[in-house]
């Protein structure tokens, strides 16, 4: 836990009630520590007497409260904004001096650009959206404004800029703070691909119906994924942001060893889930003070008799000031023996923003009190008390450790650390402000929708909107025993000091360092422009395969076997038109025509498919449905190992399927003779992921002693006999090769999706079995640069039929000898 500092009286009269962080101590890594932010963690004035800009910590800054969880010895350095307007001429000065006396790199703004990025930006249209507030209607809420946006690239530009400056970006941890710098991430791993970089959203992050709204939603969500780590505070954000990866980007998630991962072109993208928490420290420091002290003995005076209920927010649209001031009218007229002995004193912190919206809720704020204190007040009682200045800290403080209840009443908030703070003050010191005779109580009411709600479980939750059931919720807290109230504290006391600044910050960087271990396993590539760019990161031994490659070596070998998936690989994934172009009939008729060639497709199709849109192939062998069909060349039949008695499973499988499609919309079933295929790539990805784990559990319990597997693939669950693959397909064409006696000197395999990687992984297997006297050489390659157990790679279906044409021509030149007919003839 932090310590208390010193703090004199003077320096305690310094307002706001931003969250103090500090974390626990780290080992001894000189590793440094970048802290990216939006404002530099300084105070700043000119000098009256020389015109000289000073500067001085701000204690109350998040980004400098994270030093205090590490090492003496860790360096940290700070890139942001500062909070006055600096002159170009005095730029360079304030930067050298910012950089030698507190290590930190100021990003200078134009006053122009400031206003668009931060007031327009993030404050007008970021936030809002954040909080779930739609700009339905120009009067609240303002449009998307892409010269705003503009601007909002451009300033993530220039901090990415200074980052560069000072990085050392192979052994520099870069954390990122707050949404807004959602695209820095892509700036810097454009510039540095294997950057060590973390972020954390301080506010809340909507559901996929409100973010969906942003024009610009896929840049922001590229962006936080090219960092390493992405933290939120509460789980519900978390999912958020995942639901939004899935809907819009079309990205699964996985739980590995109880962290959740992304896996981003070959990059596991990590989230971690974690409340900041208080500095302890600070807190105690300021309770320790005479003035605190003095004032707490005075606010507990001054409301003697009465129960004195806290609130303490920004003058802000989402803290839900107003709700509070209605529900408190409801206590009055509700429990009317309530009347004269109840306070409000609601603390007004200055607004962050301005705009319509804010004096709206200002003016509704000021009439809702007034109106209360017209109808229950007396000439020497005021039921709702509006303290609408600067409060020094020290009478925040006292009226902290005076209250009996604090009332949190926010619609939406990313965090709020009031409660908190709330809880430390009511514990008080040894020697200040509480009698140590006394036990320590406390209760409160707090909002369900702020991220410090699920860490309070001793709390009473409310629905802010339900001003009934907050009225309710505060009478119930007011009358509650004495000894219950010492239990709730307790508990939340134990939570909040174990689970400080300190502990946060520790934790996430620890994370961190574990996110970012692989970093040089891995060869990487920066493909896309833009804010679209991503870092593809793959195994080292993972190249394209080239045409100018491959020919000389396909051109020294006697035998040679070829497979190709078909979906995906020879044909688009997406193409409307199923059947094969005239391009691809030809580059397979000139592969199959050379003796020393077995070519197969591979493919899930069935055969009656396959085998009419590659009919002018004659000599092309298909293993139809992953295998369970396989046919050598067109005047062959088809032949399975797989008997038509061995089919009742379909009968139990039919109406499982059945039900699951019918209690789900955009979902269908596929019949193949081998298989039933229940496909869900057009149902709502949450809820038909849902179903198809739900399916495939249900599946395997009711087919446990039958001869089939249940499979899970992309968007799809199948069940098929067991056996039944493309990778056992590929091994018997092998053997059937090798038992002729004609073993391929040479075995391509190309294909793009998790199918296909059974065929590589069983190629690779048995070529490598001692039974062949000679060991082919193995291409296996895999369609797109993404993670594989092929070695190889070819960007897309025109770079294959670019390969196959490649080597279709190397055969045509080369004249057939009497000897590889034969060996031809007695294979097929």
């Amino acid at each position: 836990m932090t310590v208390p500092g010193i703090i004199s009286d003077l320096d305690g009269d310094k307002a706001g009630d931003e969250y103090s962080e500090v974390t626990s101590s780290s080992g001894g890594s000189r590793e440094r520590k970048i802290i990216v932010a939006n404002m530099l963690p300084l105070q700043s004035k000119r000098d009256a007497e020389t015109g000289k800009w000073c500067f001085n910590w701000d204690e109350d800054s998040l980004q400098l409260q994270l030093r205090d969880g590490f090492s003496s010895e860790t360096e940290f350095l700070y890139v942001g904004s500062l909070n006055v307007d600096i002159k170009s001429s005095e730029q360079e000065e304030v930067s050298q001096k910012l950089l030698e006396e507190f290590n930190c790199v100021a990003t200078f703004l134009s006053k122009e650009l400031q206003e668009m990025f931060y007031l327009g930006f993030c404050k007008h249209q970021l936030w809002p959206l954040f909080h779930y507030m739609l700009p339905m209607f120009p009067d609240h809420g303002d449009r998307f404004d892409r010269r705003l946006w503009q601007a909002y690239v451009s300033a993530n530009k220039i901090f990415s800029d200074r980052v560069m400056e000072v990085i050392n970006p192979e052994d520099d941890y870069v954390w990122i703070q707050d949404y807004h710098l959602m695209v820095l991430p892509t700036f810097l791993r454009k510039r540095f691909n294997r950057i060590k970089l973390g972020f954390f959203l301080h506010s809340p992050f909507p559901s996929s119906e409100i973010y969906r709204t942003l024009p610009v939603r896929d840049d922001i969500l590229r962006g936080l994924l090219n960092c390493d780590l992405i933290g939120f505070h509460t789980f519900d954000y978390a999912r958020h942001f995942l639901s939004c990866c899935s809907r819009m980007l079309g990205l699964d998630y996985e739980s590995k060893r109880g962290h959740i991962g992304l896996d981003y072109f070959g990059r596991t993208v990590y989230i971690k889930i974690l409340p900041v928490g208080v500095h302890m420290g600070r807190l105690e420091s300021v309770l320790n003070l005479d003035s605190t002290a003095a004032k707490t003995k005075e606010i507990q005076e001054q409301y003697k008799g009465k129960k004195l209920v806290l609130g303490i927010d920004d003058m802000d649209i989402f803290k839900g000031i107003s709700l509070k001031l209605i529900a408190m009218e409801h206590l009055f007229e509700t429990y009317w023996h309530l009347r004269g002995k109840v306070v409000l004193v609601q603390i007004v912190n200055p607004a962050r923003s301005s705009g319509k919206d804010v004096e709206e809720a200002k003016r509704e704020t000021y009439e809702t009190a007034k109106r209360i204190n017209e109808r229950y007040g007396t000439p020497d009682y005021k039921p709702i008390v509006l303290i609408d200045r600067l409060v020094p800290r020290s009478e925040k403080t006292a009226y902290y450790a005076a209250a009996d209840c604090c009332l949190v009443n926010a619609v939406r908030d990313g965090m709020n650390l009031v409660p908190y703070k709330y809880i430390v003050c009511r514990q008080g010191t040894r020697n200040k402000v509480l009698d140590d005779s006394s036990p320590r109580t406390s209760t409160l009411v707090v909002s369900e929708f702020i991220g410090c709600s699920p860490s309070l479980s001793g709390a009473i939750r409310v629905n802010p909107w339900d001003v009934d059931a907050v009225a309710e919720a505060v009478n119930s807290a007011l009358k509650m025993s004495e000894n219950e109230k010492q239990l709730r504290h307790e508990k939340h006391y134990h939570y909040i000091s174990t689970h400080d600044v300190g502990y946060w910050a520790k934790s996430f960087m620890q994370d961190l360092e574990r996110a970012c271990r692989d970093h040089y396993s891995k060869r990487c590539w920066g493909i896309g422009f833009g804010l679209g760019f991503r870092v593809l990161s793959l195994s080292p031994s993972f190249r394209k395969l080239s045409v100018e490659h491959i020919v000389p070596i396909y051109r020294n070998k006697e035998r040679r076997a070829i497979f190709l998936d078909y979906d995906g690989t020879l044909v688009p994934e997406s193409s409307i038109a199923q059947d094969p172009s005239a391009e691809v009939v030809s580059v397979l008729k000139a592969l199959c025509e050379d003796p020393k060639n077995t070519v197969f497709i591979v493919s899930g199709r069935g055969k009656e498919s396959l085998s009419n849109w590659l009919s002018p192939c004659d000599n092309l062998g298909i293993a139809a449905e992953h295998g369970y069909f396989i046919r050598w060349n067109s005047k062959d039949e088809w032949e399975t190992c797989y008997s038509s008695t061995e089919t009742e499973w379909r009968s139990m499988v039919e109406p499982v399927m059945r039900s699951y499609m019918e209690a789900t919309d955009g979902t269908s079933i596929e019949f193949k003779e081998s298989a039933l295929v229940w496909h869900h790539q057009d149902a709502d990805p949450d809820f038909g992921s849902c179903q198809a784990k739900e399916l495939l559990d249900h599946l395997e319990s009711v087919l446990a002693n039958e001869p089939v597997v249940v499979k899970r693939g992309q968007h799809i669950v199948e069940v098929k006999p067991q056996g039944v693959s493309k990778g056992l397909a590929a091994e018997k064409v092998i053997r059937e090769m090798v038992e002729s006696g004609n073993p391929p000197g040479l075995v391509m395999c190309i294909g793009d999706d998790r199918s296909d990687e059974d065929m590589f992984e069983s190629i690779l297997s048995t070529v490598t079995n001692p039974e062949l006297l000679t060991q082919p050489e193995v291409y296996a390659c895999t369609v797109g640069r993404k993670p594989s157990k092929a070695k190889y790679f070819l960007d897309d279906e025109a770079d294959v039929l670019k390969l196959l044409r490649g080597l279709g021509d190397s055969s045509s030149s080369l004249k057939p000898t009497c000897h590889t007919q034969v060996a031809f003839e007695s294979i097929v």
